[in-house]
Order: C-alpha cells, then structure tokens, then sequence
C-alpha cells in the first residue's frame, strides 16, 4: 500500500466519523494524520520498516499500528467496519459545495441516497426541498452545485501542499554535478492558490544525469513518461510532476516561456513582433533576417522588449505588461517587510502552544508584535471563550508581555465568531477591553450573497471590529465559502477603516487575488496573518505575501510593515471616528 492509499483511508475514515457525529477531536486526528502522511516526502514502507512512524507529525501508537495493519494486509479492519455502516459513496457526497456531515446523514437516513447520483435525481424531482432546514432555494443551489462538480472535478491541490514539495525537489535536483539553475514553473511559480501539477525546470550541461536522478527521487512512485529533455512522474501522493532540463544559454525565454500565464505570454509575442522580433521559448528572433537573440536570464527577455521586470506573480495578462511598458508597476510587499503577525490562536481555544510559547517563537521568527486572538465561546467546536475566561486570558497576556521585555510585543485579542443571524459574540464593553478584535465567519456559510453580505458589512460597521478574518470563510481546494457581493464589503471596509485579512494559511488564502488588487485600488487596509495554531504555522506567512503580491499590494496597504505603535493608533481611532 502506498502514501496516497493510506491518506485515502484516513480521510474517508474522518469524513465516515463526521457523518456518523463522532467526536470531533477523533475525527481530526484521522484528518492530522492524512495530511502529515500527504506531505511525507518519504515512502512510508521505509518509515514503517525503521520502526519511525511514530515521528511523523499527529501519529501515536494507536494510529500507527493502523497503518502497520494497511502496510502489512492491504486494508484497515476498522474501515471496514465503519464502511458497514456508514456507506463509503457518502463521502463523496462532501464534495458538493454546501453539504456537511450532518446534512449528508440527513438525506441518507430519510430518502435513503447513497450517491451523488441518486442526490442528483432527489434534487431533479424536488425531493430535498421537504426536508427541514431545505428548501427550493437550497435544493437549486445544491443542485447547481453538483453541476459544477461534475464540470470541474476536485483534481487541483493547495498551493502548500505543492510548494514544499516543488522545493525539496528542486534541492535535491541542484546537487547534481553539472546543474547551473533549477527553478519551479507553470501557476506555482505563480502561486496561484491551487495547483493542478508541479513543472520543474533545471539549466545544466547532462539531461541524462539530472533525469535519472529525478525519477530516483525517494517521493516519485512512478515514472509516466520520458523524452531527451523532459521527464514526467507521478508522485507517492498522486501528483504529477513534469521536469525540463534547459540549455543554460536560452534559461532566460525557456523560464519565461514555461512560467506562463498563456494569456501573458501571448501578449509578449504580440510585443515582440511589433519590435520586429518572433518570440518563443527558446529566443528572440529578428523578422528581417539574421542572428537569434539569446536571453540568459529573464531580465534580458524584457529588456528587450522594453519592459522593466515583471513579478512572476502578476503575469496573468492583468494589466502588468502595459504598467511595464509605462514604468508604473508596483513595487511588491515582501515577507521580509512583516513585522507582526495578528492573528494567531493558543491552548486556550484550539491552539497547541501557551501564550509565552507561542509568543517566543514569533520573537525567534524575528516578529516585532503578535496579537494572541482565540476563539470566541459560539465556536464550541473550538473551545471558544466566555467572557470571564476572555478577560482571564487578558491578565496572562499582559503578564507575558512584560516578561519578554522590549524583545516583542504581546498584544490581546480575539477572534469573535459572527453569527448566523449577525450578531456578535461579545458586547461593545468587552470588545473595547482588548486590542485587537478580529471578527470572523466559520458557520452558516451557505446562507443567500445579500443575507451572509449584510452579516459581514454588519460586523465591518461595528466600531469595535478592527479586522475582518479570512472574509469568505472558504476552505482549498473544495469548499468555496461564502457568496458574498465583495464590493459591498470592500465599500463598507473603505468607509469605516476596517481591515481584511489575507489569511496566509495556503488552505485559506482568503482573500484572493482578485479581491485583494479591489481592496487595494480602493484604499482598503489589508493585514497578512498566519492564523497560526502552532509554531511551525508561523512560517506561512510567506504564502499570504504571494497572494497579496498577486494583488498587486505594497508595504503601504498591508498593516503589518507598520510600527505597533501606528496600528495601536489606527485601529484606537477607528473607533473614536465611528
């Protein structure tokens, strides 16, 4: 049984233990596995034949001797079990856009559907809309969910999934005598937010050599095709990676070509041919005759064409070319540029680390402020806090940020639930006792665009809500999250001074890009937060910068380049203006 088998199952067990109601811890326990097993890197027979698979991250005995029985037999007893009496085909049934465990159990258990098939017909024939808590609406919505299933499938993974992945490759790669360049290409050089294979592309003097390495690589399962200079693999996880091997010469077109977008390529040889030029991936060419034009690096392709260098995150033919050509591109936030990270969760909801903890390893990153933000108490799957443990946890905030000195700053916050009917969690009075309240929306996230926008433009025009976080509640690559009418929310952000969140984590990214470069034209202050859980997941902060830069923002428009004693101010008189 290989890594993606055994992710599978654990998974479909997760999603089985939902439907069914388990307990909620169980059922991430399944989920943490999966995903630590998904980025491996290593084949996990090798990890279970050196006794090491209680190092992975999120598996102890117990799950360890499940994945054993998988290695060792072919399948998990308990699954099978589970698959009794909770029909596998309903996990399938997730993917459609709108419908959770409690709602797929719902319509199993009263019209007997197993299928997305048979969910299909039930919502053809008008039979979901008697159920309670459904109606016509819903049921149309649900059915044009299936649809849109059905068009576009679920074959994309998140950007952190491929990221990480892409670049132990490439490490791995550049350690072959002979290799001068390696780079990712395609939309994850891009950063797109979701990927749908990982091109890799290495300059060196020997093809063969950096190809027979890269099919021998520990995470390939198996190699699907190879040619003089490219190879493709699939990888343990079921991703398919392609690898060009480019003559260091032409690096310059071939990494251009090979970035991509199609639409920002095409216009670059529409530019070059008006400067008498034909443009491929190998070089420029002159159309009154003569010698190719070679480009060895990137910056030489635009030169030529008179352009200044364009980020590869905004080339998706947006306007970047003609910003280019009239010297007007902007110049991009960088991760380097954030000293603070506002958002961030600890023991006292459902963060791993205390407050000091969590703070240390924010200072150890370099941050110069945190904001401590857990869960309000509406958030019960999250040990979401009461008031009187809201204002406990205050007192243990201050007490830390006086012990780590002048090192960082340690500020108190929350993150409030928005609920389903609009109203908050805590009191303006409460609101007013911390520094820094985030308000967000986790549930009810299938509610109609001008319901769910009025609950958010609601929460935006309380004088109290600094920022929004991760604003659709979307989750990568299968859950869109909220329809909301953005302009309605960027026009109220705009007016009160409201901040959105770019949530860096790459399951989030939310913002999109899209939203963001909108946010930006309209002078929306916008804040790159990790939603950390954990002190590792402070590093994702990087993935949230690519996803601004996409959007074309600057150190200016993201609030965490600004000294806290700036923020502080700005959100304080946030409130004194409303």
């Amino acid at each position: 049984m290989k890594n993606r088998e055994v992710v599978d199952i654990f998974n479909n067990v997760a999603d089985m233990l939902a439907i069914r109601g388990d307990q909620i811890h169980r059922i991430l326990a399944y989920r943490k596995a999966a995903e630590s097993i998904e980025a491996l890197g290593r084949d996990i027979n090798i990890v279970y034949a050196e006794g090491k698979l209680t190092d992975i991250p999120g598996i102890g005995e117990t799950l360890a001797a499940k994945i054993e029985e998988m290695l060792k037999t072919g399948r998990l007893e308990f699954y099978d079990k589970l698959a009794r009496e909770i029909p596998p085909s309903l996990v399938e049934m997730l993917r459609v856009e709108g419908l959770g465990p409690k709602r797929v159990k719902q319509i199993h258990e009263v019209l007997k559907v197993e299928t997305i098939e048979q969910l299909t017909a039930a919502a053809r024939e008008g039979k979901l809309r008697d159920l309670p808590g459904l109606g016509a609406k819903s049921e149309a919505k649900l059915l044009a969910a299936i649809e849109a299933l059905s068009r576009h499938g679920d074959a994309r993974v998140s950007l952190g999934v491929a990221w990480p992945i892409a670049r132990q490759m490439l490490a791995e790669l550049s350690e072959v005598p002979g290799v001068v360049r390696a780079a990712v290409g395609g939309s994850l050089r891009r950063m797109r937010d979701t990927i749908g294979d990982i091109d890799l592309l290495v300059a060196a003097d020997s093809p063969e050599a950096v190809m027979d390495r890269f099919a021998a690589l520990e995470n390939v399962e198996s190699v699907a095709g190879r040619g003089p200079t490219k190879t493709n693999v699939i990888l343990l996880n079921g991703l398919g990676v392609d690898l060009r091997v480019l003559p260091v010469e032409r690096w310059g077109t071939l990494l251009n070509y090979f970035t991509g977008s199609k639409a920002h390529n095409v216009k670059l040889r529409e530019l070059a041919l008006k400067r008498g030029y034909s443009l491929n991936e190998h070089a420029f060419t002159p159309l009154a005759g003569g010698s190719e034009i070679l480009c060895a690096t990137e910056e030489a392709v635009y030169e030529q064409l008179g352009l200044t260098y364009i980020s590869p995150r905004l080339r998706e033919d947006h306007g970047e070319i003609e910003a280019a050509a009239a010297g007007t591109l902007p110049n991009l936030i960088t991760t380097e540029e954030l000293i603070s990270d506002l958002h961030m969760h600890t023991t006292w909801s459902d963060g791993t680390l205390s407050i000091l903890d969590m703070a240390r390893a924010a200072r150890d990153r370099g941050l110069k402020a945190v904001v401590i933000t857990d869960h309000s108490y509406s958030l019960g799957i999250a040990n979401g806090l009461s008031i009187e443990r809201l204002r406990e946890q205050a007192a243990e905030v201050r007490a830390v940020d006086r012990e780590l000195g002048s090192d960082i700053r340690v500020l108190h916050g929350t993150e409030m639930e928005i609920r389903a009917d609009g109203s908050l969690d805590f009191p303006d009075e409460v609101l007013a006792e911390v520094d820094i309240v985030i308000a967000s929306l986790h549930t009810a996230l299938g509610q109609p665009k001008e319901q769910i926008t009025q609950r958010l433009v609601g929460a935006i025009r309380n004088p109290h809500v600094d920022i929004i976080g991760h604003p659709t509640g979307r989750l990568l690559p299968d859950r869109a999250g909220a329809d909301l009418d953005m302009d309605a929310v960027l026009a109220a952000a705009a007016e009160t001074g409201s901040i959105l969140e770019i949530n860096a984590n790459p399951a989030r990214l939310d913002l999109r890009d899209i939203h963001v470069r909108m946010a930006v034209e309209r002078g929306v202050k916008l804040a790159i937060n990790t939603d950390a859980h954990r002190a590792d997941e402070l590093s994702l902060s990087h993935y949230g910068v690519a996803t601004a830069q996409r959007g074309w923002a600057t150190a200016v428009d993201i609030v965490n380049t600004w000294p806290v004693e700036d923020l502080i101010q700005y959100v304080q008189n946030k409130v004194k203006s409303d």
